[in-house]
This record gives structure tokens, C-alpha cells and sequence, in this order.
């Protein structure tokens, strides 16, 4: 057994959960209606069976996670697509799992397993999107999985009118690069989180801030979370021009460091 499908089997033992790779249409079909209730839209999943049947038909990754204390329920979803041969790389559109697994730290191990299988495939890079509002997912992303930030991508979808994403306020996304057979990314796995605080006091490096709890937000005071949108995508864009994210402080948000050279330097 490889070290990245170890990582996921002591992930998974943790979570109690079991991830598989899912196949037949009615497997496809439950998958739709989880990814369904997880964004809120039941009527209108955010992806179909039928994309998913054709994803997994082209040999990408359709998985789902299951409730070891419950049999074959399945808590969660994951589906990725390869990138152009010669990047070796795999966009990772959809993940999600069910609310009522807050805590088992099941989407870890749906990650992990996602890992594993690029690996044993050759897939040295993954990448995907999030929300940079979302404070939990950034710590998951960056911290937790150890990926790094690639892009700032301002209003990447358009209007997201489901039951996560506010339809009025633009679909501002992250875009993170997994290095999958990194030490930083291995260490993370094996569950050794990338800490930052420590080295916020370096030159050039900065904080910024974004909400505990944007989704509370959006529901209480939709006019201040589209304003913390505004600042935070100022931030982050000024602050890529010249610099990179180092990482995500769950007390401070993200850290910027610079990477223009000093004066008097080349």
C-alpha cells in the first residue's frame, strides 16, 4: 500500500466512513440528489447523473462516501475530470458532504481518497475552486490539505442562485493547486496542518481578514456580506500583484507575503 492510500485508509477509519468509486446509473442518480441537499436545491442539483455517467465513462473520478454505521448511505460526492495529458493535472469541480457529518471530518477522507487515486494514475497535480469568503474551506483547503493559491478568479460562475451562494452577489472563486506528491501536501495528510502565524511577521506580510461565518451573513445582513466581497477581492488582488498566499490563520484569515525583490536587491 502506497503512503497516500495509507493517509486515506487511517482518514477514513477516523470519519467512519467508506469512499468508493461509484458506478451504475442508480448509484449516479442518489449521488445527484445528495449533491442536491447539500447545495440546498433538491429540484436542481448542481450536477446531473447523466455528466456524471459520461465523466466516469471517460475514465474520470465519480466517488461517493459512506456512513460506515449506516450501510450504504451515502454522506458524500466527489467528481474530478482530467486536465490536457501533458499537465498531468485533474480539475476537481464538485465536492460536498451531508451537513449531518459536520465533525467526522468526512470530507477529508473523501479528499484523500481522491489523492490516492490520482496517484496511482500517474496525476502528480489537482486543482479546484472555492468560495475565498468561507472561512472554514479556506482553512480546509490550505490548511488541512496544504494546497497553495494559484489564481483570484472575480465573478468566475456568474449568478449562483442555490441555497449556499447569495444570486444578487458575484461567484468570486479561489482557484488552488494540490501538489499531490509534495512533502508539505504528504505531511498534511498524514495530519500535520500548514500553520502560518508564526511567520506573519516577516517583511512585507499581511493579513487579510474575511467573515467567522459568511453564510450567517448572507442571511442576516446581505448588503455587509457583498461589501466584505468587495474588500476582500481588493485585497487579495493587490496583494497577488506582488505577492503570494502563504497560507490561512483561522484568528487572521490569509496571509499575504511579497515576493518583489527588496530595495537594493536583485
Amino acid at each position: 500500500m502506497t503512503r497516500a492510500w495509507g493517509a486515506y485508509v487511517r482518514a477514513a477509519e477516523a470519519a467512519r466512513v467508506t469512499v468508493r468509486e461509484l458506478d451504475g446509473i442508480a448509484e449516479l442518480q442518489r449521488a445527484e440528489k445528495v449533491l442536491g441537499g447539500i447545495w440546498g436545491v433538491p429540484d436542481n442539483p448542481p450536477l446531473g447523473s447523466e455528466l456524471m455517467r459520461a465523466m466516469r465513462k471517460a475514465e474520470g473520478y465519480v466517488a461517493g462516501a459512506f456512513d460506515d454505521a449506516a450501510g450504504e448511505e451515502m454522506v458524500g460526492v466527489c467528481v474530478g475530470f482530467h486536465s490536457v495529458p501533458a499537465a498531468r493535472a485533474m480539475h476537481s469541480h464538485i465536492a460536498g458532504v451531508v451537513p449531518e457529518m459536520a465533525g467526522r471530518h468526512a470530507g477529508f477522507a473523501l479528499k484523500l481518497h481522491q489523492r490516492a487515486w490520482c496517484l496511482e494514475r500517474g496525476i502528480t497535480l489537482m486543482e479546484w475552486t472555492f468560495d475565498p469568503l468561507v472561512a472554514r474551506n479556506a482553512y480546509f483547503n490550505l490548511a488541512k490539505l496544504g494546497t497553495r493559491v494559484a489564481e483570484y478568479l472575480p465573478d468566475f460562475y456568474g449568478s449562483m442562485g442555490d441555497g449556499i451562494n447569495d444570486a444578487e452577489d458575484a461567484s468570486d472563486r479561489i482557484l488552488v493547486h494540490w501538489d499531490l506528491d509534495s512533502l508539505q501536501v504528504a505531511s498534511a495528510c498524514d495530519g500535520s496542518p500548514v500553520e502560518v502565524a508564526e511567520v506573519a511577521g516577516g517583511p512585507g506580510a499581511s493579513w487579510v481578514e474575511v467573515p467567522r461565518d459568511i453564510e450567517a451573513l448572507r442571511v442576516s445582513d446581505p448588503g455587509e456580506a457583498r461589501a466584505w466581497r468587495t474588500k476582500v477581492r481588493d485585497q487579495l488582488l493587490s496583494g497577488l500583484e506582488s505577492g503570494t498566499v502563504a497560507g490561512f490563520d483561522r484568528d487572521h484569515g490569509y496571509l499575504l507575503t511579497s515576493t518583489a525583490p527588496r530595495e537594493g536587491t536583485e
